[in-house]
This record gives structure tokens, C-alpha cells and sequence, in this order.
């Protein structure tokens, strides 16, 4: 049994951001709607995003969505927010798979449901989006909105490690080194801890220190991080 595990496992906050970076291929009207937005422009921005929403440019949609969302540029409209919100995830854009996951499992304007959420988190995680990686694993890791599974939560742990999330680095050295999910490693154990250490994780550097003893006692001997 993996001890304290779960309150590492990062929470969904329900906070929707403003993408700030354009995707691949925007269309000009996407472009200019990001320089207005920059320039503080609200109403310009939305203007410009409504338009190459309908267009059918997933970046305008997201970020008309968030607009709506949040009231830049006129009146809050969560309801439409979460349709265009919806049409960029449904168009593929794995930042608004991973907030419309958020949406879901908070319950903001649709039915709270967590196998939605995990559903929308795991399409994101399949881009490589490290926050859903992390999502999509608790999920599993839990057995909430999805099947327990170990191995699964596992696989995605260690996605988002690979990626460089600190947290998902713990866990899957704990998986490692107890055997959870997959086949006990105390060498990865240790890599993972580690690497965990080294972004300030002072929990891992316990763990890797401990781990390093046991490896050394075994005569796997490899120098303490």
C-alpha cells in the first residue's frame, strides 16, 4: 500500500485560462484577436475570436470560449463558454480537452461527471499534456470516474514524470519502489526520487537517500543523490 500517495495526487482546481500562445496554423483573425487581447483591447479581442471561432479555428474557439467564460470584452456567458469550449476539444486542442475535464468535474454549467472528465483528461493525456497525464492517472489511481487500475495510473504517472511534472516523479518512484503497478525497481525508485530531489521535492530526497541505503546494503551499490 502505497502511504500518502493520494494527497500528493494533484486536485483539479477548476481554473480556465487564457491561452497565450497560438497553436499551429492560427488564422489571422485568431492572430489579430491575440493582439488585442495583449494590448488590452477586450472588446476587440472578442470581437475577433467570435469571428474566427465561426470560422472554425480551434485557438479562436478556445480563447472565445474563455473570454465568454470569464466576461472579457461583454457579459459572462458560461452556458455558449462551454460550447465553444466543447467544439475546440471536440476539434482536438488538448488544452481545452484538459479544461473542459475541469468543467466536468466541477459541475460548472453542465452534470458534475467524473467519467466525462476523465474521458476528456485522458484524450488530452494521449497529446501530451502533462496536467492531464497527472489527472487521468489519479483517476485511475483512485477508481473515481474510472475502473481502479495500477497499472494504468502507473503508466500515466510516469508519462507525466517523463514530462518533468515533480510530483508524478514521486509517485511512480514509490510504484517503483514498492512494486505497485509495475514490477518493483528500487534503481528506478531511486532515478525517479531523484529526479524529484533535484526540482526541490524534499520528500523524494528522503526517499532517494533511503532507497540508495537499501540498494547499497543489497551490493547494488550507486552513489546516494
Amino acid at each position: 500500500m502505497i502511504l500518502g500517495i493520494a494527497g500528493r495526487a494533484r486536485s483539479a482546481t477548476g481554473t480556465l485560462l487564457l491561452a497565450v500562445a497560438c497553436i499551429a496554423g492560427p488564422t489571422s483573425a485568431a492572430d489579430a484577436g491575440w493582439r488585442a487581447y495583449d494590448r488590452g483591447d477586450y472588446v476587440a479581442a472578442r470581437i475577433l475570436y467570435d469571428a474566427a471561432a465561426r470560422a472554425g479555428d480551434r485557438l479562436a474557439q478556445y480563447n472565445f470560449a474563455m473570454m465568454l467564460i470569464r466576461g472579457e470584452g461583454g457579459p459572462a456567458d458560461t452556458e455558449a463558454g462551454i460550447a465553444w469550449l466543447t467544439k475546440a476539444a471536440e476539434a482536438g486542442m488538448a488544452q481545452a480537452q484538459y479544461n473542459l475535464g475541469l468543467v466536468y468535474e466541477s459541475g460548472v454549467a453542465v452534470p458534475r461527471s467524473l467519467t466525462a472528465a476523465t474521458a476528456w483528461w485522458e484524450k488530452a493525456a494521449e497529446q501530451g499534456h502533462a496536467d492531464a497525464q497527472v489527472q487521468v492517472a489519479t483517476q485511475y489511481f483512485l477508481g473515481r470516474g474510472a475502473p481502479k487500475d495500477w497499472k494504468l495510473a502507473a503508466k500515466w504517472y510516469e508519462a507525466a514524470a517523463e514530462n518533468g511534472d515533480a510530483g508524478a516523479q514521486y509517485i511512480i518512484g514509490s510504484f517503483y519502489e514498492h512494486g505497485d503497478g509495475v514490477a518493483q525497481d528500487l534503481r528506478k525508485a531511486l532515478d525517479w526520487y531523484a529526479l524529484a530531489a533535484r526540482q526541490g521535492d524534499v520528500g523524494a530526497a528522503v526517499q532517494a537517500k533511503d532507497v540508495a541505503r537499501r540498494l547499497a546494503a543489497s551490493g547494488a551499490a550507486r552513489p546516494a543523490p
